[in-house]
């Protein structure tokens, strides 16, 4: 299984990536991270116990690359405790 790795200031976190359920965004996240785009990029919103938000390089939740935006690409798989989306 492909993965990415995040590395942050509280230690490592590895996702596995889902081409078979999300082609377009897992291309997009290797694309963006081979740029370095994610490069000391802060989570801007994290709830204890529940979720935490990074990507946006503003800082704010609103910002994103210059890339055009993607396709939705739902799918039925539970968003349980470790589930990165995108």
């Amino acid at each position: 299984n492909e993965t990415i790795v995040l590395e942050t200031t509280k230690g490592r976190v590895v996702i596995a990536l889902r081409p078979d359920l999300a082609p377009g965004h897992v291309e997009r996240i290797k694309t963006l991270a081979a740029q370095g785009f994610y490069d000391g990029v802060p989570f801007h919103r994290v709830i204890d116990g529940f979720m935490a938000q990074t990507g946006d390089p503003t800082g704010t939740g609103s910002g994103g690359s210059d890339l055009p935006d993607l396709k939705a690409e739902f799918n039925a798989e539970p968003h349980v405790r470790g589930t990165c989306s995108m």
